[in-house]
């Protein structure tokens, strides 16, 4: 469910305009999950802008679980000597980082438009939040 906001209209308390700072909370390589963080911490005003942390909160949780979870597995797998059951395990991570890094990007677009786009599951539990 996408509901949209005029034109990020609105103020913030970060100084910055509420579609950019939407866009900033999903910017990959840690730089998303640490603004999303300040984000959640300071922004009081724009009830938009903290929809998008939380949400990018839960998709960077979600990621670092999945990331983990696919390590412990390989790393079992190859103390057990099954490293091509292991190898094969790899190409599926890879397969989830690049869908995550899509999911990024296709955030930050909505983000960008003023879009305040659900993803499924933890969409509705972010809008909780705010």
């Amino acid at each position: 469910m996408a509901t949209s906001t005029p034109g990020g209209a609105g103020q913030t308390n970060l100084g910055m305009a509420p579609n950019v700072a939407g866009l900033l909370c999903y910017v990959p390589c840690c730089i998303g999950l640490v603004f999303s963080i300040v984000v959640a911490i300071v922004e009081k005003k724009s009830r938009f802008v903290r929809f998008h942390a939380f949400q990018s909160l839960l998709l960077h949780a979600v990621a670092i679980v999945l990331g983990v979870g696919l390590n412990v597995v390989q790393i079992a797998l190859s103390s057990v000597h099954l490293g091509a059951v292991g190898l094969l395990l790899s190409l599926v991570g890879m397969v989830v980082g690049v869908a995550f890094l899509g999911m990024a990007v296709f955030m930050m677009i909505k983000a960008n438009g003023g879009e305040e786009f659900e993803l499924p599951v933890i969409g509705p539990l972010a809008r909780q939040w705010v």
